[in-house]
């Protein structure tokens, strides 16, 4: 199934609570070939209400720290963990986490992204590790199943302490460099 087919399949999930309480499912937006894919934890208010991930305050500094690294963000592809809103802008409960699951594996697989920044405590367990701690994995690349992850606080996190920005902009720097990388390789094997 490719993306377009699995938005247009994601309003009819009933597989949690969450869906009864939001006004949409968010699945992701951006480049669907793109080789980096960025995943956030849950949707606000205003992501439920605008249909895209990463839309309101949170997403408007993920969007400065990204052009500061050389990214535009139609460039990559953003999702979250879960695809509804949870009820206050809570963390997602492990049920719902689980629930979808699937969705975000499919897209994954459609993606098929060479590195995927975990924005939070919440994408880096779930993608990373059960139990990994944000703190000390917090820009380190881990590598897994042919995926080079890169976790990293999650931009709400950073309107809360902005003391954490130049971490985050420091994790930010050793992406764009990673990537350059990978491409500049890419294009040596195609001659």
């Amino acid at each position: 199934m490719d993306l377009k087919g699995l938005k247009a399949k994601s309003p009819a999930c009933r597989g949690c609570s969450l869906r009864p309480g939001t006004r949409q499912v968010v699945s992701g937006s951006g480049n669907p070939g793109a080789g980096l894919m960025l995943v956030g934890e849950g949707l606000g208010a205003r992501e439920d209400r605008v249909g895209r991930p990463f839309a309101g305050a949170a997403g408007q500094l993920l969007g400065r720290l990204l052009k500061a690294a050389g990214f535009r963000r139609e460039e990559v592809y953003i999702t979250n963990i879960v695809k509804c809103r949870p009820p206050g802008n809570r963390m997602p409960e492990p049920a719902e986490v689980e629930a979808c699951r699937p969705l975000l594996d499919a897209a994954i697989d459609f993606v098929r992204p060479q590195i995927i920044v975990c924005l939070g405590a919440l994408a880096t367990r779930t993608l990373v590790a059960p139990g990994a701690s944000i703190t000390r994995l917090r820009g380190r690349w881990i590598e897994k199943d042919g995926i080079r992850y890169l976790p990293t606080f999650h931009p709400a996190a950073l309107l809360r302490d902005g003391g954490k920005i130049p971490l985050v902009e420091e994790d930010f720097r050793k992406l764009r460099a990673a990537y350059q990388a990978l491409h500049t390789k890419q294009l040596a094997l195609t001659f």
